[in-house]
């Protein structure tokens, strides 16, 4: 019963608590009713919270195999069967759009003893600004800018920032791993892209495969240490806190502990009843 929708007995629920597990079985006689310790113990016993949930996306992409194996092969320093060299370099790249500037209507008040640090709940509203960024998966290196809005162009500037300097501009070759969003999408883009600059591969991610772009960890980060809580008076306030986070960042370079491989990703599509794949947050 635990593992059944509500909806299968007629409850009008989206999902069992343990009240809610106690409360059916009382009035199911093929079951008869059983204590609230009972059930926890049936449940704990079988690591069972019917209680809980998750979101995740199916692959529906019918190549999403052969994609995202190549990404994956790609932060294991491989391409095409072939390991990556010396001169070349992969980039995570993405855009983190609409980040307020949410000035508190009064004055925060610092943590003391026995009290967490309090943050004003109202604000106004001072304006968004949008941030892009390249994330070298090797070198640990991370590029942005912030922009008034995204799109081909604002892209392209982030482009142009990275491929400018060493050593991707004498790079035998650079991957740019991106999502299918509109500023990056399709076969334009990689004419656009690569005819721009002849040592760069666009390499497109599957269709809502976020989680495997490196940059969405970063994005991650600078959720939670740079822009929680939203206390920013502009949104040049917003831009100067971003840029000087990347360079703390890039002052200690250290790439992530990557760990989920080519391998286990074809483990995982055999298996009859795949384990949800993950949604970056």
């Amino acid at each position: 019963m635990a593992c059944e929708p509500p909806t299968q007995r007629d409850q009008p629920l989206s999902r069992y608590s343990l009240a809610d597990l106690v409360q059916v079985l009382a009035h199911d006689p093929t079951l008869g009713p059983l204590t609230r310790s009972t059930v926890w113990r049936i449940l704990d016993r079988d690591a069972l919270q019917p209680w809980r949930y998750r979101m995740w996306i199916f692959p529906r992409d019918p190549a999403f195999a052969e994609k995202a194996g190549r990404v994956l092969d790609l932060y294991a320093g491989e391409w095409a069967g072939g390991p990556l060299g010396p001169d070349d370099y992969v980039l995570s790249a993405d855009e983190k759009t609409s980040i307020q500037a949410r000035a508190r209507c009064h004055p925060g008040r610092p943590p003391r003893p026995g009290y967490a640090q309090q943050i004003e709940f109202e604000y106004e509203r001072r304006g968004a600004v949008q941030y892009l960024a390249a994330w070298d998966v090797r070198r640990a290196q991370v590029f942005g800018r912030c922009e008034a809005q995204t799109g081909i162009v604002p892209f392209g500037r982030l482009v142009a920032q990275v491929m400018s300097q060493e050593p991707y501009r004498s790079a035998a070759r650079v991957f740019w791993l991106v999502d299918n969003g509109s500023s990056h999408r399709g076969a334009a883009a990689v004419h656009r892209l690569q005819g721009a600059y002849p040592n760069l591969i666009l390499v497109h991610l599957p269709l809502h495969a976020s989680w495997l772009n490196q940059i969405e960890i970063y994005f991650s980060i600078i959720q939670r240490k740079v822009l929680t809580p939203n206390d920013f008076p502009t949104v040049t306030a917003v831009a100067d806190r971003l840029r000087a986070f990347e360079q703390r960042m890039n002052a200690a370079p250290r790439p992530f502990a990557w760990q989920f491989t080519r391998a286990d990703l074809e483990s995982r599509l055999r298996e009859e009843d795949p384990t949800p794949l993950p949604v970056a947050s």
